[in-house]
């Protein structure tokens, strides 16, 4: 066997067990600051003051306005905020959307950020940001967006919604998946693939029948630190490209979209990279790479069809033309054509013929 790679792991201190979070100020101080702002979403905002509370003189306050695909105007109000109590860090409690702010607010300003996740979104370990602006999703990828530390306790996790733990662990098993057939990819990110979705299609059965089972929590959670530790170190084709697009510019909920077009997207591709693909099929029970996905998917009740999230069938011209430009490195070549077609198989919920 001849190998040839580069690998970069992640400079992100990761903190993994029951009871971590407790430790937020130990790490606060570790990272020797003084004013923490804890970031949250409207949703979670009583869970954020109380972590406030926690601090008590390591705080400075909350910031609760976290909003789905980091629109740019939340993140200059955050900013603000932080400026005017002095803020040295931000601690981020909740998924993705207050993921993303503090590494928003970080990319801007430098400021250091915690991070404690309650889902499987995975963003946490990534030197990609998200962000939205006048209607349309980008991404940039920066050393300074990548948390300093990431406590993940797999207690926050035992309150988290089955609906939301099904799209948010199918959200990591994305990352995963395009991360076998990256151009970037490595024997060490496509090991952490593999573990990582295992772990997921593992985990998430066992959470549907006995969601305060916390073993399948821990394990789910797990699964998405190496599902998200693949996305930060390698580059993003089909799949996120068409996920950003549908999300920024049409507003469409971010992991249930990820769990919709992930089997038509992984299954466009494997046919073209059937190999590198074959761990999916391996793992989610035989067949195409797509039709495995698709068929663990509805088996644990995910949503299937990107109608039922407001997408109309007349948005999906638009969304082609621009998912097809300035299109991201993909194993398969791209049209307008063929994206048009995955897409409509996905607005219907129709099974992937591949």
């Amino acid at each position: 066997m001849t190998l040839s790679f580069s690998y970069q792991g992640s400079p992100a201190r990761i903190v993994f067990g029951n009871g971590a979070s407790a430790d937020v100020g130990k790490w606060v101080e570790a990272l020797n600051c003084r004013r923490a702002l804890v970031l949250s979403t409207p949703h979670q905002a009583a869970d954020a003051q109380a972590l406030s509370a926690r601090l008590g003189s390591l705080s400075v306050g909350t910031f609760t306005d976290a909003t789905m695909h980091t629109p740019v105007e939340v993140t200059e109000r955050a900013v603000s905020r932080a400026a005017e109590v002095g803020a040295d860090c931000v601690v981020s409690l909740g998924g993705g959307s207050t993921t993303g702010l503090g590494k928003a607010m970080a990319y801007r300003t430098d400021i250091q950020q915690i991070v404690v996740p309650t889902t499987y979104a995975g963003s946490e370990v990534t030197p990609i940001l998200g962000q939205t602006e006048n209607g349309v999703k980008t991404t940039v990828r920066s050393p300074k967006i990548t948390p300093e530390v990431v406590i993940y306790d797999p207690e926050l996790t035992l309150g988290l919604p089955v609906d939301m733990s099904i799209t948010s662990g199918l959200n990591a098993i994305a990352h995963a998946a395009e991360g076998l057939y990256a151009p970037d990819r490595n024997p060490i990110t496509s090991m952490m693939a593999i573990d990582g979705m295992r772990a997921l299609k593992e985990a998430l059965p066992v959470i549907i029948e006995s969601p305060r089972d916390s073993s399948a929590r821990e394990k789910a959670l797990y699964g998405a630190w190496l599902c998200g530790t693949v996305l930060g170190q390698i580059s993003m084709s089909l799949h996120h490209k068409i996920c950003h697009t549908l999300g920024g510019s049409f507003d469409t909920p971010h992991a249930e979209t990820h769990s919709i077009m992930l089997p038509h997207t992984i299954g466009f591709n494997a046919s073209a990279v059937p190999e590198l693909m074959k761990p999916i099929s391996d793992i989610f029970g035989g067949g195409t790479p797509g039709q495995a996905l698709y068929d663990f998917a509805k088996s644990i009740g995910s949503p299937k069809a990107l109608r039922d999230f407001g997408l109309s069938e007349a948005d999906l011209d638009r969304a082609a033309e621009i998912a097809n430009s300035n299109p991201y490195a993909n194993p398969r070549p791209i049209d307008h054509g063929s994206i048009r077609a995955l897409l409509q198989d996905a607005w219907s919920g129709r099974r992937p013929p591949y």
